[in-house]
């Protein structure tokens, strides 16, 4: 059975979780983390020297870096609507995990970690402006992407690219400054919230 090791309320541990439930694959999962057992500890470090959660064992696999263990577990365990062989779509879904995982990561350590946790070093007030800006235009080309594509972010099907893409829109929901409407982001989340595994591990009431 899959061993993950992280805390569910780890923005990329829900990640996992949530196509863990979309695959039907079986796991435990085990708290490492902010507020659990530390990632600098001995024993996690052998799994995982990086010192970041998630890490995954599986069948004497061991894996790390969210988006990785997403694709794996679609290959392993998914079929070609979830993550397709064509490379021409495949790249299309994995382009659109990359820019969540490397364009809003950073916008939102300034709107998130530094705008609403008050977390130093993001708290500085020039990185937050910074980051809402960025997150704010992020989020409006993922609209103008919705308004020509969808429901999901490749069209008709539902792909490993909503999952990250998917977290970056919850968490826009929940930020705490004054945000335009992007009318088709917010009927993209009204999509993903009619998926159960969403519904449990993302939009939960977690930002």
């Amino acid at each position: 059975m899959l061993r993950i090791l992280g805390r569910a309320n780890s923005f990329n541990v829900r990640k996992v979780l949530w196509v863990c439930d979309e695959l039907g694959a079986s796991y435990t999962r085990e708290d490492w983390g902010r507020g659990y057992r530390p990632t600098n500890d001995d024993e996690f470090l052998k799994i995982n020297p990086i010192g970041l959660v998630p890490a995954v064992i599986d069948d004497g696999v061991v894996l790390r870096e969210s988006n990785t263990i997403v694709r794996y577990l679609a290959t392993k365990h998914g079929d070609d609507a979830i993550y397709p062989t064509d490379p021409v779509r495949r790249a299309g879904v994995e382009s659109w995990m990359d820019w969540a995982n490397y364009e809003t990561s950073i916008s939102l350590r300034g709107a998130f970690l530094g705008g609403m946790l008050n977390e130093p070093p993001w708290n500085n007030p020039w990185f937050i402006e910074q980051g809402r800006r960025q997150i704010t235009k992020e989020v409006g080309q993922l609209d103008a992407h919705l308004r020509t594509s969808g429901p999901y972010i490749t069209g008709d099907t539902f792909t490993i690219a909503d999952i990250p893409i998917g977290l970056v829109v919850n968490r826009w929901f929940c930020l705490n400054f004054e945000r335009p409407e992007y009318p088709f982001v917010a009927r993209y989340y009204e999509q993903l919230s009619t998926r159960p595994a969403y519904m449990r591990h993302v939009r939960n009431g977690l930002p």
